[in-house]
């Protein structure tokens, strides 16, 4: 995609690298970019994990292969580049733009390296994520490939600026950790004049067509896209990704009062789901009626843009699009919760005293205490002006990122780490490879009967819903689901078909549902000896899947969740120390 998060500001002409001593750091420096601009292809598929992008370059300074992650659970950026590198992975060098983050006991993506032949890694920053921080880089050197880390072995002026690079393509994940609450974006269109309607309302349309795909493409990067309760009576917009080419971002509508209409494009979600936010008690009556289209509300003791970010934090939230009125949009600002700013200035002069502004009252009252964006860009967009910066600095990697609590408690009481609970959620925590959506092929059968591969858990329960059903559209949806790129995405097309055509779900699947998910979970821990190791590891200790909003397989926010991924889990542990435990005392009636 086009809209990069500030790659462009960084990007020039070409480069041609030619590895000679006399230009070693700019080739170094180059090749790291070009690496971290193949990371950025994944933004919107890989959340709420990295964007990671490798190259392989020959001692003549050639590219053998590249790669990049298209999605957690897919192949690594690294084995794809070494597999287009093929020989030319002898004795060449890899440009990682962050350093690799293999699943606990899986070690994937640094065996590619090392098998391959690379003689020598330069990694542009290390792993963000403290339980994988430094964990490849020693591994590598362990294995006798020299690694040099930009801004530790590496330094000048164009090390620097590479290094850079790397932290804008995962500046979501990197904010994430350190503020506790997901990465926000504050996008706004306006006239010259600086506003965004006219006295009257009407808003359609400030920027060019060229502006609006560009949005559309920064939807498609973003997990969620928030407005107002003003911005859906005004302006009842859909909020799709549509010419973006990314995956379909969450709409969230935040309204203290509810006073909402009853019919809105955003009560549709047969393409993607609402969440409405609102403070507690209010209309019930309209709660009621959205619950009944299948829109989720949530309610808050204290409606803020704090308390609602913190929330989706706890969600597993990445990075939000805020598409917001003036009004949310200071109130957001004074909370600290957006940490950039992307500005379409049209030019155009609408005038109006009373025609509304980008962002409201802030309480200042001299310029002295305007904000200022920092690593600004200017880029001209059809007869546009897209002004962007960063309102909050990215913050420097440091050991302590994430806190002590990243793996979601389920009980504010019980540190994350407590010995007698193990908490896990998705694949990027300590315990992440337990989770179903982890990158861990299982054979399995397949609707025919026949012995398949499934890339994972999660394909094989989402195309579960549909197996048995007399009609060549759940087939297809079978397939399609097989054949996914991702877990992620296979979770989106299960859930989507279930919504939209219920009639395709199979009649026993709330009977039989758990029955799936056991077997498929019991294949993953048969053949993995190092995931059977780590559940067995995990003996006299509860399991919970840490989700706050998956009330069956997860835990809850509050601990309110069914938790059958973690019973599951704890069940199959059970059985495997039992197997454990037969073996041990056949082996002792008839060797010793």
């Amino acid at each position: 995609m086009a809209l990069s998060l500030g790659l462009n500001c960084l990007r020039s002409s070409p480069i041609v690298c030619y590895a000679t001593s006399n230009h070693f750091h700019s080739s170094d420096a180059a090749f790291i970019r070009r690496a971290a601009e193949l990371a950025d292809k994944s933004a919107g598929f890989t959340s709420p994990h990295p964007n990671f992008g490798c190259v392989i370059a020959t001692p003549a300074g050639n590219v053998a292969g590249e790669g990049y992650l298209y999605a957690q659970g897919t192949k690594p950026a690294e084995v794809q580049a070494v597999e287009a590198a093929s020989e030319l992975s002898k004795g060449a060098t890899a440009y990682l733009n962050m350093e690799p983050g293999d699943c606990h006991g899986d070690h994937t993506a640094v065996s590619a390296l090392v098998e391959a032949g690379i003689t020598r890694v330069v990694v542009g920053i290390r792993h963000p994520l403290k339980h994988l921080q430094g964990n490849a880089v020693r591994a590598l050197r362990s294995q006798g490939l020299q690694v040099d880390v930009l801004g530790e072995d590496l330094q000048s002026k164009i090390i620097e600026d590479a290094r850079k690079s790397c932290l804008l393509v995962n500046a979501p994940l990197i904010h994430r950790a350190n503020s506790r609450v997901p990465f926000s974006i504050l996008k706004y269109a306006m006239t010259l004049d600086g506003k965004i309607a006219a006295s009257s309302g009407h808003a359609a349309w400030i920027s060019s067509r060229k502006s609006r795909n560009r949005v559309f493409e920064l939807r498609g990067r973003s997990d969620a896209i928030i407005v107002g309760g003003n911005t859906v009576r005004r302006d009842n917009p859909r909020l799709t990704a549509r010419h973006g080419g990314g995956h379909m971002p969450m709409r969230i509508v935040m309204s203290q009062t509810l006073d909402l209409p009853e019919e809105a494009n955003l009560w549709d979600i047969c393409d993607v789901s609402t969440i409405v936010v609102t403070q507690r008690g209010a209309k019930r009556s309209f709660q009621k009626l959205l619950a009944s289209k299948g829109v989720e509300v949530m309610e808050f003791d204290v409606l803020n843009p704090r308390e609602v970010m913190e929330y989706f934090h706890d969600r597993g939230y990445l990075s939000i699009l805020w598409e917001c009125g003036g009004t949310l949009a200071a109130s957001a600002i004074s909370a600290g919760v957006i940490h950039k700013v992307f500005a379409f200035v049209a030019p155009k002069i609408i005038g109006g005293k009373s025609a509304p502004t980008p962002v409201g009252e802030l309480g200042m009252v001299e310029m002295s205490q305007a904000l200022d964006l920092i690593d600004v860009c200017f880029e001209k967009v059809g007869p546009d002006m897209l002004i962007s910066g960063f309102l909050q600095p990215i913050p420097e990697l440091t050991p302590i990122i994430p806190s002590e609590d990243e793996t979601f408690a389920i009980d504010p009481t019980v540190s994350p780490y407590e010995s007698s609970i193990i908490f896990f959620y998705k694949t990027w925590d300590p315990y992440g490879a337990f989770s179903n959506f982890s990158p861990h092929p299982i054979q399995m059968f397949d609707s025919n009967g026949d012995y398949a591969t499934w890339s994972s858990v999660e394909h094989y329960y989402q195309a579960h819903k549909f197996v048995g059903v007399n009609d060549p559209a759940a087939k297809d949806c079978i397939e399609k689901i097989k054949s996914a790129k991702s877990p992620e995405e296979a979770a989106r097309m299960g859930r989507s078909m279930q919504r939209q055509c219920p009639h395709l779900v199979r009649s026993d699947w709330d009977n039989i549902k758990i029955d799936v998910m056991y077997k498929a979970l019991k294949c993953k821990f048969s053949i993995y000896p190092h995931l059977n190791s780590m559940l067995l590891s995990t003996a006299g200790s509860v399991l919970v899947e840490a989700s706050p909003h998956d009330l069956f397989w997860g835990g809850g926010r509050e601990g309110e969740g069914l938790n059958y991924l973690g019973r599951l889990l704890m069940q199959l542990r059970s059985e495997f120390l039992g197997e454990s435990s037969a073996s041990s005392v056949w082996f002792r009636i008839n060797f010793v």
